[in-house]
């Protein structure tokens, strides 16, 4: 981790399999720069997402209704888009301009984990 901490929010993101969500985090471009073994942080795109393995009963992740979800806020979309095309989820969470302002992709994560990645559109345009 670096020896200057950012400021901001972290999401910290339950997975059933930890050691199975990593390639995933990796695939998407980020790297472990901390933690412990149930407890990861990992690093990339200038953000930053804490994993932590999720117990069992009342504690574990319902991948079928996952109710977690992470947008990661970076204006290289297309780039992190590319590395993960296979887990794109289509037709609705395609590279597109929304209404709201974002281009944006969604993305199928571990256990059923909506990832986002955008960017304000007016950027990508300008």
């Amino acid at each position: 981790m670096s020896d200057t901490p950012s400021i901001g929010a972290f999401a910290i993101v339950p997975s059933n399999d930890l050691p199975n969500a990593i390639p995933f985090w990796e695939r998407l471009g980020f790297a472990r720069t901390g933690g412990s073994d149930d407890y990861l942080i990992m690093t990339g795109w200038g953000c930053e997402v804490h994993l932590i393995q999720a117990g069992s009963g009342a504690w574990r992740v319902p991948a079928e209704h996952n109710p977690f979800g992470v947008f990661i806020r970076a204006p290289d979309v297309d780039a992190i888009a590319a590395r993960v095309d296979d887990l794109i989820i289509r037709p609705g969470g395609v590279l597109r301009h929304h209404e709201w302002g974002l281009y944006e992709v969604g993305i199928a994560g571990p256990d059923g984990l909506l990832v986002r990645v955008g960017w304000p559109s007016a950027l990508i345009r300008a």
